[in-house]
């Protein structure tokens, strides 16, 4: 008995130890399965860009429906869960709460790999930029030329503002408005309602060396509109150096103003010298620099006061006749026998930056509505300087004349409008006729690109009985200018995207004899020719001095209403 009683305790002992290890067993297994199904952690998407060549990317249900379509360069959630057709690999992504199917080949990991262009043309000669947010320039491509794409600064509803690209050994930026896809668009010329046939046999009686209009662009430009910053469509406006004698007496202008009608003012910011003590002046020019003593806080009360009372305020900029900057960068200058002149080449580069950047500072720290660029052009003995060996334009890229200035004018424009100011070019009143000048000045490759474009068709500048008139033309302003006008209304009809037509009048008197004084009916009858030759869009007062009593003689002129 009591060896049997042993074994049945021993094998109870044995049972009880294996129930309990079942037990633990069951335990082990409960929770682990618990852990592997309540648990585990949610499985994490990749984020990744949606890719093409194209701007927009389809995306399918699971039945390969294509259900809608997603903009490439949009960050999607991408799961592991794949699906395939036709072997064709299908990754499920998450957009808007809901599943979607896209091509595998269409996901990357680097933003910059979104477009998937690796080359593409350009119909437009243009500058390449550095760095996508500035506009300092690492140099200079032709139409027709090939662009090898390496990467994009940002996409805009799958289209690039710009391309990085690949150039003579760097990298850099250029605008993608002007690239396509193919090498046999590249080399076309816009050619709309036959916009350059009008301009591709234009010729004047000899040769001006100043280029010609079939080189030139005509593609149209956007014309841009600022929701802070609408541009003034009929300015009638006031010229205002920067001398003290001007801007110490700002109030006295501004209640001149007031009481006459005029609703706008050009301000100097640079001619000759410049208005205010500019970094960017000490940086490119420090003799321009310190041709001032006044403060960028003297300044700022002066444009500031201009725009407290409502006016709206360009800042104007002397370019290319700049001896400041040709003495401290005689390299740039146009050269006579290895000596620089005191005129800067318009083909130099660093000029074209250091104007720019100047106007940007300017936008940035006073806050004017537009700027306006003068001497945009080579020099006005440009047919003399050519056919004479002795002069050196310094023209590193191999451009005509007109080419430089329609170069220069795009990019000014592309760098002003991204700080959400309008930008004006000056011409001469002689870029009106049909030919390329002699300094390179062509009025429809200016205005199709500008938001405005400002002729100076001074009466007293004319020849003595030009258009024909049997009197000397500066005494009868409104036959004259009704004359000129009626020609750059033409030249305006001749391009697809225009700009508006803001012109200089003469508020001085004659500087040739007959010595007419210009009083406010010779003034008046300047302002209504143009209005009369449909070119509305307001005037501009040269008076080089800023006279304030010459300008209160023409309140009664500028008092009317024109249009």
């Amino acid at each position: 008995m009591g060896k049997k009683s042993d074994n049945r305790e021993h094998i109870n002992r044995v049972a009880k130890v294996l129930l309990i290890i079942n037990f633990i067993i069951f335990v082990f297994a409960f929770c682990a399965i618990y852990i592997v199904n309540y648990l585990k952690p949610p499985i994490k998407p990749t984020p990744m860009y949606v890719s093409s060549l194209d701007v927009e990317v389809p995306l399918y249900d699971e039945n390969f429906n294509e259900i809608k379509s997603v903009y490439r360069g949009y960050l999607v959630n991408v799961f592991d869960n794949t699906i395939t057709k036709d072997g064709i690999i299908y990754k499920e992504i998450v957009l808007d709460d809901n599943k979607y199917y896209i091509n595998i080949d269409n996901l990357v990991l680097d933003y910059n790999k979104s477009v998937k262009e690796e080359k593409l043309y350009l119909r437009t000669a243009s500058t390449v930029y550095k760095d996508s947010n500035s506009n300092e320039i690492l140099g200079f491509i032709h139409k027709g030329s090939d662009i090898l794409i390496v990467g994009i600064d940002k996409l805009e509803k799958g289209i690039p503002n710009m391309y990085k690209i690949k150039y003579d050994n760097n990298e850099g930026y250029i605008y993608s408005k002007y690239l396509v896809d193919t090498k046999e668009k590249s080399i076309l010329d816009y050619n709309e309602n036959g916009i350059y046939d009008i301009h591709k046999d234009r010729r004047f009686s000899y040769e001006l060396y100043g280029g010609s209009a079939s080189n030139l662009d005509y593609y149209p430009y956007e014309k841009v509109s600022f929701d802070n910053n609408k541009l003034l469509d009929n300015a009638k406006t006031l010229y205002l150096n920067s001398s003290s004698n001007t801007l110490n007496n700002i109030d006295e202008y501004i209640s001149l103003a007031k009481e006459s009608g005029i609703n706008a003012f050009v301000v100097d910011i640079k001619d000759g010298s410049i208005a205010y003590k500019s970094d960017v002046a000490k940086k490119y020019s420090l003799s321009t620099y310190e041709s001032t003593n006044r403060s960028v806080d003297e300044y700022k009360k002066v444009i500031k006061k201009l725009r407290d009372n409502n006016f709206y305020v360009i800042g104007r900029i002397v370019v290319f006749n700049d001896s400041l900057f040709a003495k401290d960068n005689i390299d740039e200058a146009i050269s006579k026998n290895g000596e620089a002149t005191s005129w800067v080449s318009a083909y130099s580069r660093k000029s074209w930056e250091y104007n720019v950047s100047l106007a940007i500072e300017a936008v940035k720290l006073f806050k004017f509505n537009e700027i306006q660029f003068d001497y945009v052009r080579f020099p006005e003995t440009s047919y003399a300087m050519s056919v004479n060996k002795a002069y050196d334009f310094k023209n590193k890229y191999n451009e005509e004349k007109a080419e430089a200035i329609q170069n220069f004018i795009f990019y000014a424009t592309d760098q002003i409008h991204k700080e959400k100011a309008y930008i004006s070019v000056d011409v001469f009143g002689e870029s009106a006729n049909t030919y390329v000048t002699s300094y390179g000045q062509y009025w429809p490759a200016i205005s199709n690109i500008v938001d405005v474009i400002s002729a100076m068709p001074y009466p007293d500048h004319f020849n003595k009985y030009d258009y024909g008139f049997g009197e000397v033309v500066w005494t009868i302003p409104y036959e004259l200018l009704k004359a000129w006008g009626s020609s750059a209304a033409e030249r305006q009809k001749e391009i697809p995207t225009p700009a508006l037509v803001r012109t200089w009048i003469q508020a001085y008197d004659a500087i040739y004899a007959p010595y007419v004084t210009y009083d406010a009916s010779l003034v008046s009858d300047e302002i209504r020719a143009l209005y009369d030759s449909n070119l509305s869009n307001g005037y501009i007062t040269w008076n080089s001095s800023s006279s304030l009593e010459k300008y209160n003689s023409l309140k009664e002129a500028f008092m009317k209403d024109y249009r």
